[in-house]
């Protein structure tokens, strides 16, 4: 098989440097004397996507040039290149700058079958999260984890720091509201990194294999949990700089509504606002993005809201902007427009319940309290970082 090596990735804008990376971070994968002998020799599934780099050059790029067999590449959502608006189906195919054959994991198949694991001898999983339940990356590490397990194939997890991996906030999923935006029950913001998780779903026994997965995580040097990360490279398409990523978990209630978090304009999730005048003096008109924001909510609409890019201080998860929204509009109809959708972003459907009974955002978020204190109680036996605590 024909193969390209040398490829640079600069899918992406770099992040706007709100927080200061220390100097002697390295993530997993830019430690690859930790690695490296796990593969030599060895056939190499990847599930990597644009984040999937060192320094400037991909992850699988890396390997081939150190002579690792790569037999194939799984693709999350938004694509192996993250090209790929959310929620826009994945194709099977072949990287053009590599030869190697591409699985999508966000398609009809969302979880690898077993001739898709049929001759590889491990799979690795390289891919930056933002910390949120409902970001779909944990989602495939989890379905992975599950296949790998199923199939008796060694897994290794190239860890990566959380740049929401400072606090815990949310409601838990709960037991009926699993989905691909919950697979785990966790928080909402649960305050891991993806090698942590990875620990936790196999302790617990949150998959479905029979066994657990034969897992090594690489961890990250020099972090911890009181860390600011700024991420080097937009994760996904519609979360451009690190305003976007902390302002995510708060303003993805939003996607179950009338109400545009600006998508299909140039700064997603850092604005809200919809049809009507009275919402606020902000105005904004969301277009079609190819690959960004395709047919986005009130697409060639005049939105009017807010604007939240001079927040004076860096955000955490609230529920204030949902509130305050919800109580501009005096038909819940006209704004709730996808309850079930809601419910799963959520993990539950009491937050609605909550809502509707006028409850305020402290009652709420008080209401959450003991869970979130047994979340962190088991968190706790998986951290491989000093916590923000």
């Amino acid at each position: 098989m024909a193969r390209i090596t040398g490829f640079i990735f600069f899918a992406w804008i770099a992040f706007s440097c709100a927080a200061s990376n220390p100097s002697d971070l390295k993530t997993g994968a830019e430690q690859p004397e930790k690695y490296l002998h796990l593969l030599n020799e060895k056939k190499v599934g990847l599930v990597v996507n644009h984040t999937s780099l060192i320094g400037n050059l991909h992850l699988a790029d890396f390997l081939l040039e150190k002579g690792i067999d790569v037999e194939k590449i799984f693709a999350p959502e938004h694509g192996f290149r993250g090209d790929a608006s959310a929620g826009e189906t994945i194709k099977d195919g072949v990287d053009e700058k590599t030869g190697i054959q591409v699985s999508s994991l966000y398609g009809e198949t969302r979880k690898p079958k077993p001739e898709h694991l049929e001759g590889l001898d491990v799979v690795v999983f390289d891919i930056q999260d933002v910390g949120c339940r409902f970001y779909t990356y944990i989602s495939t590490m989890h379905l992975v984890m599950e296949a790998c397990a199923e199939n008796e194939k060694p897994m290794l997890v190239l860890d990566r720091p959380n740049p929401n991996g400072d606090y815990i906030a949310g409601p838990m999923r709960e037991p009926g509201f699993e989905s691909f935006v919950g697979m785990d029950p966790i928080p909402l913001v649960h305050g891991c990194t993806v090698g942590e998780l990875a620990q936790m779903i196999n302790g617990e026994g949150w998959h479905d294999a029979p066994q657990k997965c034969e897992l090594t995580v690489i961890p990250v040097e020099n972090y911890s949990h009181d860390i600011r990360y700024s991420l080097p490279v937009q994760p996904s398409p519609n979360l451009p700089n690190d305003l976007a990523v902390r302002l995510y978990p708060s303003l993805c209630f939003f996607e179950a509504t009338s109400v545009s978090i600006g998508r299909g304009t140039d700064f997603p999730f850092q604005v809200i606002g919809g049809p009507k005048p009275e919402l606020g003096d902000f105005t904004f008109t969301p277009r079609n993005i190819p690959g960004v924001a395709v047919n986005p909510l009130n697409e060639g609409e005049k939105c009017y809201g807010v604007d939240l890019r001079e927040l004076d201080e860096i955000p955490q998860f609230t529920l204030k902007y949902f509130l305050d929204f919800y109580n501009n509009y005096e038909n819940e109809e006209d704004f709730l427009t996808r309850e079930r959708w809601l419910n799963l972003l959520a993990g539950t459907d009491e937050l609605i319940r909550q809502i509707r009974d006028g409850l305020n955002e402290k009652e709420i978020t008080e209401s959450w309290q003991l869970d979130l204190n047994e979340f962190k109680a088991l968190r706790k036996k998986y951290l491989l970082y000093p916590d923000f605590e």
